[in-house]
This record gives C-alpha cells, sequence and structure tokens, in this order.
C-alpha cells in the first residue's frame, strides 16, 4: 500500500513537475540515488532540495509518462518496475526501469531508480537503436 501512494506521487513528479505530494511523504533523513550519467548525479543525493533540483533537471529533458508493470512490497521496502515513454531532448523514448522505495514506518526514507536493459530512443521510422 505505501509503495502505491509512493509511486502515484513520484509519477506525478515526474509528469507534471507536482513535487508536494510526494515531498510530504518523506522522512527527514531522505536520501536517493538515480542512474543519471553526469558526475553532479552521482551516489547519494540528500533532502527535498536537491529531489526538487532532480524533478526540475529531469522536466528540461524528459517529456513521459510512467505506467507501472510489476509491484511488489514487503514490511520495509517497495519495488515498482515501469515504463517510461514519451521524449528525451524531443526524440522520441521508451525504456523500462525501477524504483525501490525504502520505508521507515510510513515515510519514505529513501528510493533508489534501476534502468531497465530495453532502454532504447526509436529512430524517425519507429525502429528502436541502441
Amino acid at each position: 500500500m505505501r509503495k502505491n501512494e509512493a509511486f502515484l506521487a513520484f509519477r506525478r513528479a515526474i509528469e507534471e513537475g507536482e513535487v508536494a505530494d510526494f515531498l510530504s511523504l518523506v522522512s527527514e533523513d531522505f536520501y536517493f540515488t538515480v542512474p543519471l550519467p553526469l558526475a553532479e548525479w552521482k551516489g547519494e543525493q540528500r533532502g527535498t532540495r536537491r529531489f526538487e533540483e532532480l524533478i526540475r533537471f529531469e522536466r528540461e529533458h524528459l517529456a513521459v509518462r510512467l505506467t507501472p508493470v510489476i509491484e511488489l512490497e514487503d514490511d520495509r521496502c517497495g519495488i515498482v518496475v515501469f515504463r517510461a515513454e514519451g521524449t528525451l531532448d524531443g526524440a522520441p523514448y521508451g525504456n523500462e526501469l525501477a524504483i525501490l522505495f525504502e520505508f521507515e514506518k510510513d515515510r519514505i526514507r529513501s528510493f533508489r531508480e534501476y534502468v531497465g536493459s530495453t532502454q532504447y530512443m526509436a529512430d524517425n521510422k519507429g525502429k528502436s537503436v541502441s
């Protein structure tokens, strides 16, 4: 149940830029990691302000819709595998990713995003390219 609320708030942040719902769910010591290939995003990122910076950065480059595919949860963690489809810097984009939420009571303590193995960008003819 917690992972559903967490993912819906995360999806709203990515798709619409609205971060308030997500940030209302995080713990005081919130941190995250994302698989961006840029030095300033390597490693653990801490705090709500950094999350807001992430959303601004991603929305400058990505316009995507997120669709959950697989969802799992236990007492401590929730995992959502999802499809992201849209554009990346104006080019067609699609990928499967996973996000692992770690919970501390009813709060999101952290999340870690993993890039899927089916990452692709479509060329103008709709064919996938690696």
